[in-house]
């Protein structure tokens, strides 16, 4: 075992140790977080606007802040954009992390220099747990890549850099991993998704990579490719050592059998739950289930129950009030200036002590044209589920309503790639339909009542996932395709020819 190695096990340990007492505590600590926050904020704008001089508790501050979204803060976002200081932080932000999916085109999310180490210290924590659960540190050693976005820049009017979040945060790197991290830099800044994917390829073929990382979907085209590049059976052939996959964004579960088959065996993985306003919790434990909330890193959060979420006063809880189970909104607070900040992801408890979480989906990613209320976690649980009693294999699905059948009923039609050997698709579509009922009683009771029939697998051809992709200018880095919606667009869209 290298040096490297050898003094990574004692650090991960400390470190650890004084995560897990703060995980113990963490409605107490994220309380501290809170009046932090609002102290720090009392003479921005938006501090003044919402009476935070006066705030001494959560109860204060919920009252005071409305639950926004994007488009409701973006005023407050645009006095920034105009070079107008201590709007919702102190100063100026540091960058704007540039994403898309708001009615009114790009969204700009501030990070300031007190959010920065949240995103990278939470990466670092969640290898850090890993080296202290399973004393594995030989990884260290070898090279590491990160599948992510350009890290190049531009700077808008008011003096702020902007650009992708991965490519923001790999600007960051600590200096004592930039000697190991893959690809360079020069194929990092390249934008076109599959030249790049084709020059990393070129570039990490001869190297000892011990630890990949990036969206499974993305990753698993990295590997295809490197498969055919190299004429490998498998990547545990290309890469003797690879021995941690690091992932986030999606659940990895689909997954998961062809990754096996990519990989030649089961390696370890851990789960990473980031996203452009925040880095939220990681995977701290191989034996146990769900994520650790991060608790301590500059975000306050707050929980609305997802059927109360559309109401016009849902009930809004901090962490000590949570419950194991429940499928909630997750709300920020950040110190990037972010407020009652909607991100529109559902997360559900799988413990308090410590708390872990689980997300579930997203808020407006679901399937209830007819009141069945189907969410991302229920088709993902019935794909993974089913696919490994049937024995076959999916690249990637789409789930959505077929309102207007030629003939019939109404029903879901999933979308599927399969990898491989498709299978018999009647009795695919019976046996995740009765997963579905058992997991959905509305789902069931629609079907029960004759409103919705059975539901409908359409295969899809070969890449048309990402033909669909690369067709709306979103292929690779962090963009995902949701696993389902309540409209025909993204349906329609991997349908047209």
């Amino acid at each position: 075992m290298g040096v490297k190695a050898i003094l990574a096990r004692p650090f991960a340990r400390m470190a650890v140790n004084r995560i897990r007492k703060e995980a113990h505590r963490a409605a107490v600590v994220q309380e501290k977080v809170l009046r932090s926050l609002v102290k720090q904020a009392q003479h921005t704008r938006f501090g003044e606007d919402h009476g935070f001089e006066s705030v001494t508790n959560y109860g204060d501050f919920r009252e005071r802040v409305p639950i926004r979204d994007y488009e409701e803060l973006k005023p407050y976002i645009e006095r920034i954009l105009k070079g107008e200081q201590d709007v919702l932080w102190p100063g100026m932000p540091l960058y704007f992390c540039k994403t898309s999916g708001t009615t009114s085109g790009a969204k700009y999310i501030p990070l300031t220099r007190e959010s920065m180490p949240n995103h990278i210290g939470s990466a670092r924590n969640a290898l850090l747990s890993y080296i202290a659960e399973t004393g594995d540190a030989s990884f260290v050693n070898g090279k590491m890549i990160f599948l992510q976005g350009s890290p190049k820049m531009d700077t808008l009017e008011c003096g702020v850099k902007f650009g992708r979040l991965s490519g923001i945060v790999a600007n960051h790197v600590p200096g004592y991993l930039l000697k190991n991290r893959m690809p360079s830099y020069a194929t990092n800044t390249i934008e076109d998704w599959e030249t790049k994917v084709d020059a990393i390829v070129e570039e990490t073929l001869p190297e000892d990579m011990t630890v990949i990382s990036g969206i499974p979907s993305w990753v698993q085209m990295y590997f295809e490719r490197l498969i055919q590049r190299s004429g490998k059976a498998t990547i545990g052939e290309v890469f003797p050592n690879f021995g941690l996959f690091v992932f986030g964004g999606v659940n990895f579960e689909p997954y998961r059998n062809i990754f096996r088959r990519l990989i030649g065996k089961d390696i370890p993985s851990i789960e990473l739950y980031p996203a452009s306003e925040g880095f939220i919790a990681y995977q701290d434990s191989q034996v146990e289930e769900g994520m650790l909330l991060v608790i301590n890193s500059g975000i306050f959060y707050e929980f609305i129950p997802t059927e109360e979420f559309h109401n016009e006063n849902p009930t809004r809880l901090s962490l000590r009030d949570v419950q194991v189970g429940v499928n909630y909104v997750i709300i920020l607070n950040t110190n990037a200036g972010l407020w009652g900040y909607n991100i529109g992801d559902t997360v559900k408890f799988v413990s308090l002590d410590p708390p872990r979480i689980k997300v579930t989906g997203r808020i407006k990613h679901f399937t209830s044209a007819f009141g069945e209320h189907v969410i991302g976690e229920e088709v993902e649980r019935a794909m993974t589920d089913i696919s490994a009693q049937m024995g076959f294999e999916v690249k990637e699905f789409h789930v959505a309503p077929q309102l207007q059948p030629s003939e019939g009923l109404p029903y879901h039609e999933w979308l599927v790639e399969f990898s491989g050997e498709l299978p018999d698709l009647d009795l695919m579509a019976k046996a995740i339909d009765a997963h579905m009922q058992r997991q959905n009683p509305y789902y069931r009771d629609l079907l029960t009542g004759s409103v919705l029939r059975q539901l409908v697998i359409t295969p899809l051809p070969a890449q048309a996932f990402n033909v669909y992709m690369k067709s709306i200018g979103k292929l690779g880095g962090q963009n995902k395709v949701p696993r389902l919606a309540n409209d025909r667009k993204v349906a329609d869209g991997l349908l047209r020819k």
